[in-house]
C-alpha cells in the first residue's frame, strides 16, 4: 500500500471500502452505493496489490452482481420488517405468526450471507496467492487500527462521563 494511502487513514479520510463495515454492514458494505462508488471502493481496496485492468474489471463484474442480488433480497427483507408493524399493532398478538416471521427474517439473513460469501470467494479466485495474501495483510491492519480508535472512543465516552458527575 502505498505511503499516501497508510497517511490518508492516520489522518481519518473517509475510506468508502469500510463505510459498510462501520455503518455494521461487514463485507456486504462493499455491496452498497452506486456502481461508480462501489468501483472507487474496489479500486482503492486494490491498489498497491499489482493487480491487472483485467483482474479489476472481473472483480467489479461479481460485485456488481453481488449488488443487484443483493439489493433484490433488501426488498424482500424492508417487506419482511412492514410485517412486524403488522403483527405488533394487531388487536391479538399471534406469536405463531411472529415466530414464523422471525424465521422467515432468518432464512433472509442466511440468503444474504452466502451471497456475500460467494462473491468474496469468486473475487477472491481472480487474485493471485501474493495478491491475496497483500490483501489479508492490509485488511488485518486496518481492522486493528479500527479496533485501537474504537477502544479509544470507549475509553474517551468513559471520561467524558465520570467528568460528568
Amino acid at each position: 500500500m502505498g505511503a499516501g494511502m497508510h497517511q490518508g487513514m492516520r489522518d481519518g479520510q473517509h475510506h468508502g471500502m469500510h463505510r459498510g463495515m462501520r455503518e455494521g454492514r461487514g463485507a456486504e458494505g462493499m455491496f452498497h452505493g452506486s456502481p461508480e462508488r462501489m468501483g472507487r471502493r474496489i479500486d482503492r481496496m486494490l491498489d498497491g496489490l499489482s493487480t491487472s485492468d483485467v483482474q479489476r474489471s472481473q472483480i467489479k463484474q461479481i460485485a456488481a452482481s453481488a449488488a443487484s442480488d443483493l439489493r433484490t433480497q433488501s426488498e424482500a427483507s424492508r417487506d419482511l420488517r412492514g410485517q412486524w408493524m403488522g403483527i405488533l399493532t394487531a388487536p391479538q398478538i399471534d406469536a405463531g405468526a411472529a415466530e414464523q416471521l422471525r424465521q422467515r427474517q432468518m432464512q433472509q439473513r442466511e440468503l444474504r450471507s452466502r451471497r456475500v460469501s460467494q462473491a468474496m470467494l469468486d473475487a477472491s479466485r481472480v487474485l493471485t496467492p501474493e495478491q491475496r495474501v497483500k490483501l489479508g495483510e492490509r485488511m488485518r491492519d486496518q481492522q486493528a487500527r479500527r479496533a485501537d480508535r474504537t477502544k479509544r472512543m470507549g475509553e474517551h465516552m468513559k471520561q467524558r462521563q465520570t467528568e460528568r458527575r
